[in-house]
């Protein structure tokens, strides 16, 4: 299946007649083209000079282009006059440029134009982001970009110079920190993101991958990036190929800047629109539309489940698959070859839905050639009515439907293989080992229970995204920190994770525990190597079913093509800034979990900060000493927030 058609625009420096321009773009494949607001010579003075009273319009005239050319053709370009000197400490200058800027911000909401693009050229940006976030707060049309490069002047210098990559005037050369203050300061208004200029010489990995964690709307690819093939026509590099298809995954427009160097213009996007075609898997396919989408957890111990839920998860082509596997490999080992015949294999299925695990048992007896008896143990009664309907039209005898709560039922006999589908996108959020250390009684001494193990893992995660639409999030009935304090489950997308996850609390089934007690408690450190912000943790699990069969939605173990649990996210009231100025600085999120056992519910408590190493903390105020508690009740969502 192929990906979106991609959306690419043409950037004009300078514009003579806007609908010739127009019209040229169209006919080379274009989508829309960026244009200043005023010409970028045209000088303007609100204050004092000789330009104060000039007569004449400061740009075109809206009557060039009807309503709906300017609404979606046209992205508008702020001119380098209006933020030259909005930083300077000469109060006319910067009272000008504070005018112009306005002046240009007001003409396009006039224009109704979908976008705006701001340059970013230094770390000193406090008075620009303000006046931008001001104009935001007051209501706009269009977007804000901020138009960003991958690499700062003085760095790019730095590969043909000797010196080192100081900036002599003191300004921040790392082009992140610049982006990172303006849209600190901005607020993370939803309707500012990120114009990233793609250099010719990629940054490390791990600093592309900072960049994709940025709310990228648009990226510029200047003509001088591009090589040429044989034929004469333009291309990319590797790098730049793997950079642009993960740019495309964002849903990233695409500008194409700088003079022609090459036939046609044209040839830059059919370029674009060809390496962006791509297979998509099933679980990319699945998630389509769900990206960055926040969704509360299901509590199919505290509420049932409606039909629609159960058919999206037993559309699922890999874990039944695997689940029928482990259920083979027990049932054979279970079972003699001398006793096939002979011997009847108890199997239980606590949680089991519409029938998917019991389907999928029978097949895997079978396909073992053993005698089966099965029990479907299911509390919710809707779904019982499935089971039952199964059980009278398809599977007899053979399947006993049990309509009760499994830590409730008084079994008529022991099990020899106990399974059960009661994970969580965090392993144990739904109360698996509650849930299971309440039904093992009914499981013979030696026999199986699958999964038999299952680990949570925790990493730190970047995603200005993620982090504004939690803070977008109001209800008139809750507190409006409440949405800071609940765990979300979500296809994370638009993210970075700052370190790899590592692993939390294992559960293991049977517990064999002369006291069953499933409190928890684990301090973690991550190591982070740039300067961050972490806006939240991410949380997997890996589940290992029987022998080496296994489940996992760790990213670097994920099991391709399963789509039944996306990650959880555990959001943090306050982005908790990193700077690494010393090379040992690292972050450390203090986890710690313990079981209600009068409420019947699972509480864990978040505990996230900063410890740089003292010796280099006496020595800069640069790092950053945060401290983030959560509380969450993993079965009614109910949590607070505290520093």
């Amino acid at each position: 299946m192929a990906g979106t058609r991609v959306s690419c625009g043409l950037d004009y420096c300078n514009v003579y007649e806007l609908s010739n321009c127009l019209q040229d773009a169209s006919r080379a494949g274009y989508d829309f083209i960026s244009v200043p607001l005023a010409h970028p010579r045209f000088t303007r003075e609100h204050v004092e000079g000789k330009a104060k009273l000039r007569d004449g319009a400061f740009t075109r005239s809206d009557l060039l282009l009807s309503s709906s050319e300017w609404n979606s053709l046209i992205v508008g370009r702020v001119t380098t006059a209006a933020v030259l000197n909005l930083e300077c400490g000469v109060s006319s200058l910067r009272l000008n440029s504070e005018e112009t800027l306005a002046q240009e911000l007001t003409f396009a909401a006039h224009l109704g134009l979908p976008a705006l693009t701001i340059p970013l050229t230094t770390d000193r940006c406090v008075n620009l982001a303000r006046i931008i976030h001001n104009k935001v707060v007051q209501g706009v049309c269009y977007q804000v970009w901020v138009r960003v490069p991958m690499q700062a002047p003085e760095e790019s210098a730095s590969h043909y110079r000797s010196d080192k990559k100081v900036s002599e005037d003191g300004f921040e050369i790392d082009t992140w920190t610049w982006w990172n203050k303006f849209h600190s300061i901005a607020n993370i208004q939803k309707k500012i993101g990120l114009m990233i200029e793609v250099s010719a010489d990629l940054p490390d990995q791990s600093v592309l991958d900072r960049w994709l964690g940025e709310p990228i709307r648009c990226a510029v690819m200047p003509t001088s990036i591009w090589l040429t093939n044989k034929k004469g026509f333009p291309v990319l590099s590797r790098s730049h190929q793997l950079f642009v298809r993960s740019l495309n995954k964002l849903h990233a427009q695409f500008i194409i800047s700088g003079p022609l160097r090459h036939q046609h213009y044209k040839f830059y996007q059919q370029y674009l629109e060809h390496i962006t075609r791509m297979e998509i898997d099933p679980l990319t396919d699945f998630a389509r539309g769900y990206e960055d989408y926040l969704q509360c957890p299901l509590q199919p111990l505290m509420d049932n489940l409606e039909s629609q839920t159960y058919e999206v998860f037993e559309k699922d082509p890999i874990k039944y698959q695997e689940y029928e596997r482990a259920m083979f490999l027990a049932i054979s080992d279970r079972v003699p070859e001398e006793e096939r015949e002979t011997k009847e294999i108890v199997l239980m299925v606590v949680g089991a839905g519409r029938g998917p695990l019991v389907r999928r048992a029978l097949a895997a007896a079978k396909r073992a050639q053993a005698k089966l008896k099965v029990y479907a143990v299911e509390k919710n009664p809707n779904a019982v009515v499935t089971l039952q309907a199964q059980q009278d039209e398809d599977w007899g005898p053979k399947v006993t439907v049990v309509s009760c709560d499994m830590r409730e039922w008084d079994a008529p006999e022991k099990a020899d293989i106990l399974v059960s589908e009661l994970l969580g996108s965090f392993g144990d959020n739904e109360l698996s080992p509650e849930c299971l250390d309440g039904a093992q009684k009914f499981l013979k001494e030696d026999g199986i229970s699958i999964p038999y193990s299952y680990t949570s893992y925790l990493s730190p995660l970047q995603s200005p995204k993620l982090y504004n639409e939690i803070r977008n999030c109001r209800e008139k009935d809750k507190h409006f920190l409440a949405h800071f304090e609940t765990p979300y489950v979500v296809y994370l997308h638009n993210k970075k994770e700052l370190a790899a996850p590592q692993p939390l609390f294992t559960f293991k089934h049977p517990n064999t525990d002369g006291v069953i007690d499933n409190k928890r408690y684990k301090a973690l450190q991550f190591q982070i190597t740039e300067d961050n912000v972490i806006h939240g943790l991410a949380g997997y699990f890996e589940a290992k079913l029987y022998k080496d069969v296994m489940l996992s939605i760790k990213p670097d173990t994920h099991s391709r093509g399963m789509f039944s649990w996306f990650p959880i996210l555990f959001p943090l009231r306050e982005p908790v800034p990193v700077r690494t100025v010393a090379p040992d600085a690292h972050m450390t999120p203090d986890v710690r979990a313990f079981l209600n056992e009068r409420q019947n519910s699972t509480y864990m408590t978040l505990d996230v900060h900063t410890t740089p190493d003292r010796e280099q903390d006496s020595l800069s105020g640069n790092l950053t000493d945060s401290r983030n508690t959560t509380w969450i009740d993993a079965d009614s969502q109910l949590c607070s927030t505290h520093f």
